[in-house]
């Protein structure tokens, strides 16, 4: 388990697009942006892992004590795990969809931990609660908050823009397509609604026209990005694999897909 063998995620850092990067893990995902004006983390993965990930910040030419942001895609424990550590240090501020907020203060008792049989004991109080429509600023890159729950209640959805070498690219990711956490044992074990279900549908319908171009997964092999980093090696000054605007629908179609085949194969 990723928990209690970290080195088994251990992951050297990629670039997507710009000033875009995967720092995180395996199975640990957490993506770092240099805005012009310090350095904003989206997801901060495993606390275990937190060695690896200091580490790719700094392969980067970069410093974790720069880190002035921190925000995330939903408030499961592989998403927020090196959130608390990262706050003591260097006093980051940490935003999260507002329904989530009792997950990671504490109040409530975080779901995907115990069900991945990992404590939780790095807790934080959020500094700021987003909801849909929300427009965050943080230096010189805006991102649009949009509300995508399912995975969890208050699953984000966030829209940006990238620009490299002149070009920019319109950026997206569903900050929770996992269908782990829409089971009936596990909405059973943590008393949560089955209407989830079809919320998660709903917010696909809403999402899905977005003129993304480059689709940032909230866990690597949800857009298979491993092999798009191995066909960018093979052929680095080939098409960057990481845009293609036609994969957010695909991606989308695909986890809506998945959730259908549950409602039908797992009622609760």
């Amino acid at each position: 388990m990723a928990a209690s063998q970290p080195w088994e995620e251990d992951l050297a850092p990629f670039q997507l697009y710009g000033k875009l990067w995967h720092i995180g893990g395996k199975h640990s995902p957490s993506y770092l942006f240099d805005t012009g004006d310090g350095l904003l983390l989206l997801d901060t993965g495993l606390p275990k892992c937190g060695y690896f990930i200091f580490r790719n910040i700094y392969e980067l030419g970069f410093n974790p004590r720069d880190v002035r942001w921190i925000l995330h895609s939903h408030g499961h424990y592989d998403h927020i795990g090196m959130t608390r550590a990262l706050v003591e240090m260097n006093g980051a501020r940490t935003y999260i969809g507002a329904p989530d907020r009792d997950f990671v203060n504490g109040k409530l008792e975080l779901p995907r931990g115990k069900f991945s049989g990992c404590s939780f004991d790095e807790t934080f109080e959020p500094d700021v609660l987003i909801h849909g429509g929300d427009v965050l600023t943080f230096g010189a890159l805006k991102i649009r908050c949009e509300s995508a729950p399912g995975h969890t209640p208050g699953t984000m959805a966030f829209f940006f823009d990238l620009e490299e070498n002149g070009v920019v690219r319109h950026a997206g990711m569903h900050g929770g397509v996992g269908i782990n956490s829409m089971r009936s044992g596990f909405l059973r074990q943590f008393g949560l609604p089955i209407e989830c279900r079809q919320q998660f549908l709903d917010g696909v319908e809403r999402l899905k026209d977005e003129p993304v171009e480059v689709v940032v997964g909230n866990h690597l092999g949800t857009y298979d990005a491993l092999e798009k980093v191995r066909r960018r090696q093979e052929n680095p000054d080939g098409p960057n694999p990481f845009v293609d605007p036609t994969e957010w629908k695909r991606f989308l179609a695909r986890r809506a897909e998945l959730v259908r085949d549950l409602m039908q194969q797992d009622p609760v």
